[in-house]
């Protein structure tokens, strides 16, 4: 019997109301305009409720969901432990003049869990603690240049951008220097060209950008980036917003063998609660004290007690391997489906996070026919950007996908014979 394909007749309502009174209609990476929900008609576009593994969107269309709200959810929606301490601290205090206790427990927590931390600074977003590295590395050493690897992302502050994206000005990136992943001899040629000012070298743990293959770290590699910006005074950051706790409890340097100066934190933190975290060396917490950097909603207590309850959730259930066992049988049932029906699906980068390519083609246009087939169908991937594994995924959800897959493995080859 063949799963029945879903209709967003709401959804599409919803976001003609929506382009009424919110620029985009839905602005950001979770709006259609983004590249990642090709063609925006096979994607639901609101949701109404959500649970575990499962969100509904405003028709009623149920989907195991793979994006996790794009990280945030690590446990499973509505985990019941982090949701019952977030509703009674709710009974207490949120935002308040002067911060709750929680955030000590929580920066306790922190510099108990990951292994290069010595403090905790929180904030809400990805972004915002990216930002923090960049400026308290400058402020420590009084120099302007940052490192980049191509392919990077962290966040959408202006000095992330490229000078030709609206609103980005020459200014906002004079100061970026950029090499290539995994190629340390070009990484020591830039650092040798501006010797003396380089402030950073910022990071994520292993190359997981958009539009493209995931790529781990060469062996080795880590520890030869460490040994050199600690010659030259260069303090290393780890922008661990996406894989962070999901590789490593202690952090995702702790999992390549190597310990950052300053490491980010957001979407695992609290499942969904809002809160971020910069952990670093005791050598810049001087720096960092001195920022004039902080917001409104930044020392809100019910973050700071979801946040303690799903970080020791984690620890109970040994997360990291949890992930990774799970989106192992979830990539090789993708495989195997793909293979069955004479189609080669690529996974690449960590299990936990996987990144799907169909190469078939080199167009990618392939690929994103059979993701439209999958979500369209009950299973929520996109087309251009790395997976999720979260907590209460069973067994039946991956049995699920992977005959949703199958199926719609089958709607791709009828519809290219000429790939047979």
């Amino acid at each position: 019997m063949a799963t029945k394909i879903n209709e967003y007749t709401k959804s599409r309502a919803w976001f003609d109301r929506a382009t009424k009174v919110i620029p985009s209609g839905l602005y950001g990476h979770q709006g259609p305009a983004e590249g990642c929900c090709i063609p925006v008609t096979s994607f639901p576009l609101l949701s109404e409720k959500a649970k575990g593994s499962y969100f509904w969107d405003v028709d009623g269309n149920k989907f195991i969901d793979y994006m996790c709200g794009y990280g945030p959810n690590v446990l499973g929606y509505g985990d019941p432990d982090v949701d019952a301490a977030a509703l009674e601290q709710l009974k207490l205090e949120n935002c308040v003049t002067t911060p709750s206790y929680k955030i000590v427990e929580l920066a306790e927590l922190m510099v108990d869990t990951v292994a290069c931390a010595d403090w905790a600074f929180f904030a809400k977003n990805g972004g915002d603690v990216t930002t923090a590295a960049i400026m308290t590395a400058r402020a420590a050493t009084h120099r302007k240049k940052i490192i980049f690897v191509n392919g990077f992302y962290h966040g959408v502050a202006p000095w992330t951008q490229k000078v030709d994206y609206p609103g980005v000005i020459p200014e906002d990136v004079a100061n970026n220097l950029y090499v290539d992943w995994n190629d340390f001899e070009q990484l020591e040629k830039v650092v040798a060209e501006n010797e003396g000012e380089i402030a950073a070298f910022i990071s994520t743990p292993y190359l997981h950008g958009n539009f493209s293959d995931n790529v781990l770290p060469a062996d080795g590699y880590w520890q030869k980036v460490r040994k050199l910006c600690t010659q030259k005074g260069i303090v290393l950051i780890i922008d661990d917003v996406r894989a962070g706790f999901r590789l490593d409890l202690a952090g995702s340097d702790h999992f390549y063998g190597f310990e950052a100066d300053l490491i980010c934190f957001c979407k695992a933190i609290a499942n969904g609660w809002n809160v971020s975290a910069l952990c670093g060396k005791d050598f810049l917490k001087s720096a960092i004290s001195n920022l004039s950097y902080t917001g409104s909603y930044w020392m809100s207590a019910v973050p700071f007690a979801a946040g303690i309850a799903c970080i020791n959730k984690l620890k109970n259930l040994n997360a990291p391997t949890l992930f990774r066992e799970k989106g192992l049988k979830v990539t090789a049932a993708l495989q195997a489906a793909a293979a069955n029906n004479g189609f080669d699906l690529r996974v690449s980068g960590e299990p936990t996070l996987f990144y799907l390519r169909i190469a078939n083609d080199d167009s990618l246009i392939l690929h994103q026919e059979w993701v439209s087939e999958v979500v369209r169908r009950g299973v929520y991937i996109t087309s251009h950007h790395n997976h999720f594994i979260n907590a209460s995924l069973s067994d039946e959800d991956i049995n699920r996908t992977a005959e949703i897959a199958d199926e719609a493995f089958k709607v791709v080859a009828k519809n290219h014979p000429e790939l047979f």
